[in-house]
């Protein structure tokens, strides 16, 4: 008579919670002998050898779907040969292996280390000299994990997975698993339901959306070739700061109007970006992305750089070149939300996991989306670590944290009873903030180099300040006030300008206050707004005057700068994700000055010390006329904080009448170039100004010791410097 199986085997069979280790391979049989069990649904045969034996035996089917059985002289790892429809295959058996993440690393997660954190995952590894692959997976509530993937058939019978309490991770080692393969988890939730696959949070590789599976990882081969840049990138973070933002999908695009990858694209927008000048590519969220019209901001894989451009290594290629080439890479990411997608994070073990299960506190009202638990350990350290993924394997220099004004508020974008006060009654996201806390000093300790931008458009205090001075610790922060104050101050015909004259000057009154990066970015040419050409008043002449202008005040203002695609030549319409920039237009004459002019402003952002250096110092910055509201005429001068190089003055006249004898007080007698005149015809100017340079006279003003007398050409900014 055969002897029953025992139910956990039977539930095995059917899919069910059962811990596999605990009865599948090789285990004591009860009568003083040991038996070998396997679980290979639609299996037609297997064979088994031992440790020491030469000979393979055929385990027994057994009443319990896909199950066999062998008695066996006693422990060890069996090699398997199995018999499938398609053909045969041979493994280790994946549950004669021992748990494989150690105790420190299970205790890391729990406390919310990043780093431990970044041990979990689908890793390449070899185990007791077998190739494969360990599956790991934070899911502390749910009943049952199984890795399913091309590798079993998507069977989620085969492969379920042993349970860490200690931790909450469920991990697996399955042998002959390689890099490229795709898979998913499922997962048996907290209620016993089985939810629709999972892809890996983890990922670092995933399948080109639609499609949603993750992909195993190489792992990392890769053979640098910055070790240069890498060297002195310290330096570059105190150097001059000009970004050039980027969406890869839309830079560029072949003859058939598909998206480059990540080689054609560098093979294009490198040189384009070295001409012109800028320091630094800002790339808008490349991690992996379901919805393309989200651009990035709504990613569910956040360490994996998105597949529509190529492989994780073709990224790191593209870095590696930028590198080489003198230029930055820094990537927004996103740590505010994340979308319901099924097979995302919601309710990843079938509880509220990564989000908080009041809406009022875990669902953002403006993007459908949902709002990570800041407060939990685990979700901190997930988002650390991806943080420290992006910069320590694919070298990235800098991270723009979007979005970060909604995590600091626990009331963003809701109206009274539609959120909850934190523990003290206020609206502060005291969890966020201390999230935001650690990530910085996690960096900075880690990275000192890299920069970590904050997106945030409120007054919040001391957001670049240092943690241990009260503040969040990020390195710089968008200036969204002046943004949007300058660029409704030029969208006004000039004729009512005088009226608004406090809308450019305002900004001055906090510019030192934190560490700014003034952007014109893609926010800003979408939705209806139109291109910043087309927000320009006037006849086309106009528009291309106003802009030129506009940009040369902006590169002169305190700050560093940051230009959206397509700004460069003054493209005409407004974004579209779904298209290239209009290269046409760029080869236009008025287009191709404003390329010419930016081209030049970053040179002198980089030759003049007066216009980058010891950005928050206050010495940096005089005004010389800042009260002409009937002129809209604005000067200023620009110091060198350390008297190393002179000063250089920055006059613009933001009305199409030219200002004749307009007279200026300066700091130093002599003669003053003009080194930058935006109304030259070099830029399709008019040609109007100063004949290059002219001398001072010995009339004091505004509170200067000597003035010049200008010509102020129509819609034009000057830049002018004494000779040392």
């Amino acid at each position: 008579m055969i002897d029953p199986l025992p139910e956990p085997l039977l539930a095995l069979s059917r899919g069910e919670p059962v811990d596999p280790f605990a009865w599948l391979g090789v285990h004591a049989d009860g009568k003083g002998g040991h038996v070998l069990r396997v679980l290979l649904p639609e299996a037609r045969a297997v064979w088994a050898r031992m440790p020491g034996q030469a000979a393979e035996q055929a385990l027994a089917a057994t009443a319990a779907d896909g199950l066999f059985q062998l008695a066996v002289p006693g422990p060890g790892r069996a090699m398997l040969r199995i018999s499938w429809a398609e053909g045969e295959q041979r493994m280790e058996d994946p549950y004669g292996f021992w748990p494989l993440l150690p105790d420190d690393v299970l205790a890391g997660i729990r406390d919310g280390d990043g780093e431990a954190m970044r041990a979990l995952g689908a890793l390449p590894m070899q185990v007791d000299g077998v190739d494969g692959v360990r599956f790991a997976v934070w899911a502390p509530n749910a009943q049952r994990v199984a890795v399913v993937g091309e590798f079993n058939g998507w069977d989620g019978r085969r492969h379920p997975m042993r349970l860490r309490h200690d931790g909450g991770v469920w991990e697996l080692f399955l042998p002959g698993v390689a890099a490229g393969a795709r898979y998913k988890y499922r997962i048996t939730g907290a209620d016993g339901t089985i939810l629709a696959d999972k892809a890996d949070p983890m990922a670092r590789w995933a399948e080109l959306p639609p499609a949603t599976a993750s992909r195993v990882a190489p792992a990392e081969a890769r053979q640098w070739q910055d070790a240069q840049w890498m060297q002195q990138r310290t330096a570059a973070r105190h150097a001059p700061l000009s970004i050039y933002e980027v969406h890869a999908g839309s830079w560029q695009r072949d003859a058939e109007g598909n998206a480059y990858d990540w080689n054609a694209l560098g093979d294009r927008l490198i040189p384009h970006v070295q001409g012109l000048g800028f320091t630094h590519i800002e790339l808008l969220p490349v991690s992996e992305h379901p919805f393309g019209g989200s651009w990035g901001y709504q990613p569910l894989g956040i360490y994996a750089p998105t597949a529509r451009h190529g492989t994780p290594e073709d990224f790191a290629r593209f870095v590696d070149r930028c590198h080489q080439a003198g230029i930055g890479v820094i990537v927004d990411w996103v740590s505010a939300h994340f979308p319901n997608d099924a097979h995302g994070l919601e309710r990843f073990d079938g509880t509220a996991l990564y989000e908080h299960a009041d809406p009022r506190e875990g669902f953002h009202q403006d993007w459908h989306t949902l709002i990570y638990n800041y407060g939990r350990n685990e979700v901190a350290g997930y988002l650390i670590g991806s943080a420290l993924e992006w910069i320590e394997r694919f070298h990235v220099d800098g991270l723009r944290v979007d979005a970060v004004a909604s995590m600091l508020y626990r009331d963003y974008s809701r109206n009274e009873g539609e959120w909850v006060a934190n523990e003290h009654g206020g609206r502060e996201n005291l969890q966020a903030v201390a999230f935001l806390k650690r990530m910085n000093t996690t960096l900075q300790a880690r990275f000192p180099e890299v920069m970590v931008i904050a997106e945030e458009s409120t007054a919040w205090p001391g957001v670049t300040a240092p943690v241990e001075q009260g503040g969040l610790g990020f390195s710089h922060k968008w200036n969204m006030g002046w943004m949007h104050d300058s660029l409704r101050y030029m969208q006004h015909d000039p004729v009512h300008r005088q009226h608004h004259h406090s809308e450019m000057t305002f900004g001055l009154v906090y510019a030192f206050s934190e560490r700014y990066v003034l952007p014109l970015s893609h926010d800003e040419v979408v939705h209806g707004k139109g291109a910043l050409l087309a927000r320009m008043p006037g006849d086309e002449w106009q528009r291309f005057a106003n802009l030129r202008a506009y940009y040369a005040l902006m590169w002169a203002h305190p700050g560093s700068k940051l230009l959206f695609m397509g700004g460069e030549f003054g493209q005409a319409h407004e974004w579209n994700h779904d298209a290239a920039l209009d290269w046409e237009q760029a080869g236009r004459p008025f287009n191709h000055g404003v390329a010419s002019l930016v081209g030049d402003l970053n040179r002198l952002l980089r030759a003049q010390p007066a216009l980058h250096r010891d950005e928050q110092d206050e010495r940096t910055f005089e005004w010389s006329i800042g009260d002409d509201h009937a002129n809209s005429v604005f000067a200023f001068v620009r110091h060198d904080p350390h008297g190393h190089a002179p000063p250089l003055l920055v006059v613009s006249n933001l009305t199409p009448v030219p200002r004749y004898d307009y007279r200026v007080g300066v700091p130093r007698a002599g003669q003053w170039r003009e080194v930058l005149n935006t109304d030259s015809a070099f830029y399709a100017g008019s040609n109007a100004g100063n004949g290059g340079a002219l001398h001072t006279q010995p009339h004091s003003m505004h509170g200067q010791p000597h003035s010049l007398q200008l010509t102020l050409p129509p819609l034009a900014t000057l830049y002018l410097q004494v000779d040392a």
